[in-house]
């Protein structure tokens, strides 16, 4: 496993050479690109360069402890340390989502539970940009339809993250495990004999695709404007300013009517088409895939109940990882890393698991 990063110093050396060159950072997204997989390399071969400096210092330790006592206590403490440093190289050769150093487009919308589904939707997104403001991503707006009570029937926002990511840490590295489907149990706004009510709301999490990641032919697409619409006369247009994009190859429809331009709807419809068009083609390929990788765990399955956040208890429950605490308003206020981290290590765990059953 250790022999792949041999092949991995090749391609760091022209990465830095690429990085290095003024026309590279002409192109955002390819200086982007590159940084994020040059960071990647620098972990793991940095790593690798530990493990194996500390081989190298315990074999000479070891020829020398015959002749010093000093030297035979210096090669157990580096023999000691040889398994953490083993564990971490292995840890970063694990084969990663290629989509996981992209930035993502969230879909939430509200569900079973009327009104209360939607204040919750709303909830959700507040979680999420509050979140993304504490790691420093941004957070952008593609389209929204609201509810009478100020909440969301449907709201789709783009996050980015600011400049290259440590490996694993980009925006659908990370919230790509909020996917599926988020019970809240608590007494809503309309409940007049406090009662706790159990309602839920549905997110899905796309890798936001680059022009270059999915074409689209005009030709395929069908376009259609309307006036858009709004609770209680609230951003409604005078003109046709909404557009519905319908790709007629696979049947997929995005409408967008939260820009008063209908130029600008349509970039916004756009983005969210070719971040479908993009995990429909990754669906297709991992169905193709080995059996290795069809066992691992899937993540992003929106018709999966996932977590349940109890407001009596103050408790959020992850129902994947078995994570539970009692600090669900610190979560909604955008404390949401110590939940990511467990899903992290579950989905590691997995890929780990799938990779020994090779």
């Amino acid at each position: 496993m250790f022999e792949a990063v041999e092949g991995m110093l090749a391609e760091h050396g022209e990465l830095e050479r690429a990085l290095a060159l003024p026309e590279t950072h002409a192109d955002a997204r390819l200086a982007k690109r590159l940084n994020q997989r040059y960071a990647e390399l620098n972990s793991i071969i940095g790593a690798w360069r530990e493990w194996r400096g500390l081989g190298d210092d315990l074999v000479a330790a070891r020829e020398l402890a015959g002749e010093d006592a000093a030297f035979a206590e210096e090669a157990e403490a580096l023999a000691a340390r040889m398994p953490e440093a083993e564990e971490r190289l292995r840890l970063l050769l694990v084969p990663r989502d290629p989509a996981d150093d992209k930035d993502v487009i969230v879909e939430v919308k509200s569900g079973e539970g009327g009104e209360e589904s939607a204040l919750f939707a709303a909830d959700l997104l507040r979680m999420y940009s509050r979140y993304a403001e504490r790691v420093g991503w941004s957070v952008e707006v593609l389209d929204a339809t609201e509810s009478d009570l100020g909440g969301y029937k449907s709201v789709t926002v783009a996050v980015k993250a600011k400049g290259a990511t440590e490996p694993g840490r980009a925006p659908f590295g990370l919230l790509k495990f909020e996917g599926g489907v988020h019970r809240v149990q608590r007494v809503p706004v309309t409940e007049s004999q406090g009662r706790v009510h159990t309602s839920a709301a549905g997110v899905l999490v796309l890798p936001e695709a680059e022009q270059v990641d999915v074409v689209i032919d005009e030709n395929d697409l069908r376009i259609d404007v309307f006036r858009s619409s709004g609770p209680g006369g609230q951003s409604v247009n005078t003109t046709d300013s909404a557009v519905r994009i319908t790709h007629v190859p696979t049947g997929l429809v995005v409408s967008c009517q939260n820009e008063k331009s209908q130029l600008q709807n349509k970039e916004q419809a756009l983005r969210i088409l070719r971040a479908r068009l993009l995990a429909a083609a990754q669906e297709v390929a991992d169905a193709e895939a080995s059996d290795a990788r069809r066992s691992q765990v899937r993540t992003v399955d929106r018709s999966e109940r996932i977590r349940t956040y109890n407001f009596p208890e103050n408790r959020i429950s992850d129902h994947r990882t078995g994570y539970k605490a009692y600090n669900l308003d610190q979560v909604l206020d955008g404390d949401l890393a110590p939940v990511l981290d467990s899903c992290v290590a579950a989905d590691l765990a997995a890929r780990l698991a799938a990779l020994e059953h090779e």
